[in-house]
């Protein structure tokens, strides 16, 4: 029996952008026998939607991995988990794994908090994030599973998050 290849279309809606700040360095843990890890410490940020805003606590973190995918192509993986608080009180738990492709070019640029917004054709940068929350008001979030479109800022990194449909 041959399989058919009738794709359905994925659909989404925005539900929110999300502003991480990272200050501080971040720390290169070095190549390890398994990968080369890098751990930003979330120090805050906001999000705002059509459906919820609210803060980014301090306290979160990404712990990253890298290698090369190609002759000067580096390609990352995220494991990030962090706190939003809501405008109206409701704690939301928000993780997220990723990818990012950058080209050895850009990369200098991309790690200096202290240059200009690298132009985000120049990098690619994606989230799945999921929701977990005790509260009612946003227990629909338990249901959602989101895909993010990220670039870095001076201060840290811009998510716009899409629920998909």
């Amino acid at each position: 029996m041959a399989l058919s290849f009738d794709f359905q279309a994925l659909a989404s809606e925005p539900l929110c952008v999300a502003e991480f700040l990272v200050e501080g360095a971040i720390m290169p843990m070095g190549q390890s026998p398994w990968t080369s890890r890098r751990i930003g410490y979330v120090t805050g940020g906001r999000f705002e939607g059509p459906r919820l805003s609210g803060d980014i606590l301090p306290g979160g973190g990404n712990w990253s991995t890298s290698g090369e995918i190609a002759p000067g192509v580096a390609a990352g993986t995220f494991d990030a988990r962090v706190i939003w608080k809501t405008d109206d009180g409701a704690l939301i738990y928000v993780t997220y794994t990723g990818r990012s492709v950058i080209r050895d070019a850009v990369t200098a640029a991309f790690r200096d908090p202290a240059q200009p917004e690298v132009p985000h054709s120049d990098y690619y940068l994606r989230i799945a994030p999921v929701f977990e929350t005790a509260d009612p008001r946003y227990g629909w979030l338990n249901g959602v599973l989101a895909v993010g479109c990220g670039h870095r800022t001076t201060s840290g990194i811009r998510h716009s998050i899409f629920a998909v449909l």
